[in-house]
């Protein structure tokens, strides 16, 4: 899983929920922008409820957290960086999952996709790493 559609690929990420690293590091990123802890600290691994969970719920829940602090998303961008798979023909659909999660145009849903030049453990096709930073803005009441 990653952006929240399975990509089929003989290789995949391992964790306690989907493993979906690009939906965890944008909730980490919106965490983080209110200063409201990171994703462990609001669904920890600990915890058996998360077991197997849809990474897209924690992604609702934690936007869900985000609209409760008064804020809401201007915009996300994002990066992941992975040798293989490609992902380019899969981002449109990882966009659309995202925006429909969140609830927000697609326009306000960057991904891009790069290698690490087979560097590294991401080049060792070890793991996988995702980026993301957000905009927020605090929401007007009338």
């Amino acid at each position: 899983m990653i952006g929240g559609i399975k990509i089929p690929h003989e290789k995949g990420s391992v964790g306690h929920s989907d493993a979906d690293v690009l939906l965890h590091v944008i909730c980490d990123a919106m965490l983080g922008a209110l200063s409201l802890g990171d994703i462990g600290k609001h669904f920890p691994d600990t915890d058996p409820a998360y077991k197997g969970i849809d990474s897209k719920i924690l992604l609702k829940e934690t936007y869900q957290l985000i609209k409760k602090s008064g804020y809401e998303l201007v915009n996300l961008d994002s990066t992941v960086c992975l040798q293989q798979p490609k992902l380019r023909t899969h981002i449109d659909s990882m966009k659309s999952a995202i925006a429909t999660v969140l609830s927000v145009d697609v326009n306000q849903v960057s991904i891009k996709a790069t290698t690490t030049e087979k560097m590294g453990y991401v080049g060792r096709e070890e793991g996988i790493e995702a980026h993301a930073v957000v905009l927020l803005t605090k929401k007007e009441t009338f």
